[in-house]
C-alpha cells in the first residue's frame, strides 16, 4: 500500500486539495489490490480559503510518503514557508514521487526540484514562474509535466488529471478510468494535450455528441472514418468537424486516434494478446501501424509499454520513482 501524503499549509487553495482527497482517498468499487494509505501533513491547523483543517501528522512525516502532493497556493507572489520547502525537497531526497498542483509548482522551484527540468503550472502564472525562477525549462501550454519522481499540472481541471496519471501509473488504466467514472470525469487527458481551446465546452450530458462518442468507441476495431461518424450524428462532415472542435478541441481523426491508443494501452496491460491481434481489435490495421502511432503519442513502442508497466506491477508495494510516460 503506497501513502500519499497531502502537504497542507495555510494560504492553499481548497479545490486542488479537494482533488487530491477525492481521487487518493477512496478506492473504486470491486478494486481487488491494496489502494492508498492517504495522510495529510502540515504545521498544525491551517487555513484554505474559509476553511480549516487539522493535519495528520507534522510535515517531517512527508519524507517516509510514496507520494507527496504538493496542492496550489493562492498568493504566488508571497515566498512559501520555509519549512514546506524543506520538507518537500526532503521527501524527494528520500525517494518520494512529489506533485505538484497548479500553483504547487512554486513550491518545488523553491525547493530546487524543478531546476533544470520541463515544468508547468497555470498559464496565467507560466511567465512568473519562468521570470522568478530562470533555470526552470516552463511549457506554458501543456496540462501536466512527468518528469518521473517530480511532476507539475496546470490549473484547476488538470490537477485531476495529474492525480488520475498517477493512479493509472500506479494500478493500470482500468482501475483509473473506474476512478474518473466515480468523479464524472475524462478518464485520460495526455499531458501534452494544450491547457485550454479558445471555444468554451458544453456540458458534458448536454453537447450533441454525447451519443456519438460512446457509440464510436464500442466499434473502435472498425475502420472508423469522418464520414461514419458524420452519418451516425445525423449531421454533415463540416458540421462535424466544427462541433468536435468545441466539444473535444481537437478533431474528429485526432479524437478517433486517442481513443484507439487508449484502448491499446489497455489491452498491452491486461491481456496477452499480439501487437498484431491489438492493432485490429483497435482498428489500427496492422502491428506496424500501431506501433507508428503508439510510439508517436506514448513515447515508447508498444512492446517497451508492456515489459515497463508490467515490471512496475510486478516490484510491487515499495516506493517507486516511475519514469514512464502516458
Amino acid at each position: 500500500m503506497r501513502t500519499v501524503a497531502v502537504a497542507v499549509t495555510d494560504g492553499m487553495l481548497h479545490f486542488e486539495l479537494s482533488v487530491a482527497y477525492e481521487v487518493f482517498g477512496t478506492a473504486p468499487a470491486g478494486m481487488a489490490g491494496p489502494w492508498y494509505r492517504l495522510i495529510g501533513c502540515g504545521p498544525g491547523v491551517v487555513q484554505a480559503g474559509r476553511f480549516r483543517l487539522e493535519p495528520d501528522y507534522g510535515l517531517d512525516r512527508l519524507a517516509s510518503a510514496d507520494i507527496v502532493i504538493v496542492p496550489a497556493r493562492a498568493d504566488v507572489d508571497a515566498q512559501p514557508p520555509g519549512d514546506l520547502i524543506d520538507a518537500v525537497r526532503a521527501a524527494h531526497q528520500a525517494g518520494a514521487r512529489v506533485a505538484a498542483l497548479c500553483t504547487g509548482a512554486f513550491v518545488l522551484a523553491a525547493a530546487g526540484l524543478l531546476d533544470g527540468r520541463r515544468a508547468t503550472t497555470h498559464w496565467a502564472h507560466t511567465g512568473v514562474l519562468a521570470t522568478r525562477y530562470p533555470r526552470v525549462e516552463v511549457d506554458p501550454d501543456v496540462l501536466y509535466v512527468d518528469n518521473g519522481s517530480v511532476l507539475t499540472s496546470a490549473g484547476k481541471a488538470a490537477a485531476m488529471d495529474l492525480c488520475l496519471h498517477l493512479v493509472r501509473l500506479d494500478h493500470g488504466s482500468a482501475v483509473a478510468n473506474a476512478v474518473a467514472r466515480r468523479l464524472v470525469v475524462p478518464p485520460h487527458r495526455a499531458g501534452g494535450q494544450a491547457q485550454f481551446v479558445t471555444s468554451p465546452v458544453p456540458a458534458q450530458e448536454n453537447h450533441p455528441l454525447a451519443e456519438l462518442f460512446p457509440w464510436a468507441i464500442e466499434r473502435l476495431d472498425h475502420p472508423l472514418t469522418v464520414e461514419d461518424l458524420a452519418r451516425q450524428a445525423a449531421m454533415s462532415s463540416r458540421n462535424l468537424g466544427r462541433l468536435f472542435r468545441s466539444v473535444a478541441g481537437t478533431t474528429p481523426l485526432q479524437w478517433l486516434l486517442t481513443q484507439r491508443i487508449r484502448r491499446a494501452q489497455e489491452l498491452l496491460e491486461t491481456t496477452d494478446d499480439s501487437v498484431e491481434a491489438i492493432a485490429a481489435a483497435t482498428g489500427m490495421g496492422t502491428g506496424t501501424t500501431l506501433r507508428r502511432h503508439f510510439n508517436r503519442t506514448v513515447g515508447v513502442p508498444p512492446d517497451t509499454y508492456r515489459r515497463t508497466f508490467r515490471t512496475s506491477h510486478a516490484e510491487g508495494g515499495g516506493r517507486q520513482a516511475t519514469t514512464s510516460q502516458a
